[in-house]
């Protein structure tokens, strides 16, 4: 299993320089990856290289685009159909303001995500057991709604905006670039959008908001 020093290496070679705490969650996330990700069917990745370069890193970008978007000073966010707690565990070694859920129904997965986050000593970090449509009113409204692969994204916007505090964002993570203003679901405008490189390809990251609840 990966320690600190080895993971703050091969992320270097990524181009992402990691503070100490950083490099110690994620060597504590990614042993913990390689250890369930077999038994639970977690991820594909072959190893755990392979998982902080096509999996990881992917939160660490998100956490950058996240850092532009004029957030509240302590959002709540939920990350929907966390599985194997992708984006959320890693993003939360680098973007750690507010209060995180990571929504699960399946056991096996949250007991894993629970497994990985005592571990990684992430604070204001919690696993929801349950469907989405099933959260308790005290967890909504939320700033911050995002997914790495929950839903198709028009499917996406539409649920999650009862969800949103006015103002609040849903993040789509995508394999394409965003649509033009006119091919968006009425109601829904474009707040920000980003690019970064990733293998062979690039991966995108939009913010849409509906229009009525815009700041």
């Amino acid at each position: 299993m990966p320690s600190p020093g080895e993971v703050a290496s091969l992320a270097r070679e990524l181009g992402r320089e990691l503070a100490a705490p950083q490099a110690g969650a994620l060597a504590a996330y990614l042993a913990a990856l390689m250890k369930w990700k077999d038994a639970v069917n977690l991820v594909s990745a072959r190893d755990w290289q392979d998982a902080l370069a096509n999996l990881v890193a992917d939160s660490w970008h998100l956490a950058d685009f996240l850092a532009t978007l004029g957030l509240p000073e302590a959002p709540r966010s939920l990350d929907l159909g966390a599985g194997a707690g992708l984006p959320g565990l890693p993003l939360r070694a680098f973007w750690p303001p507010g209060r995180y859920l990571l929504v699960e129904p399946r056991h096996k997965r949250v007991a894993f995500m629970r497994t990985a986050l005592a571990r990684m000593g992430l604070e204001r970090t919690e696993v929801r057991a349950c469907r989405a449509q099933d959260l308790p009113g005290a967890d909504l409204p939320a700033d911050l709604v995002l997914s790495r692969a929950f839903m198709p994204w028009r499917e996406l916007v539409a649920f999650v905006r009862p969800m949103l505090a006015p103002g609040g964002l849903c993040v789509v993570m995508a394999n394409q670039d965003a649509p033009d203003a006119a091919d968006l679901p009425p109601g829904w405008a474009l707040r920000g959008r980003a690019a970064y490189a990733s293998g062979a390809g690039q991966r995108y990251f939009w913010a849409l908001s509906p229009e009525s609840m815009s700041m």
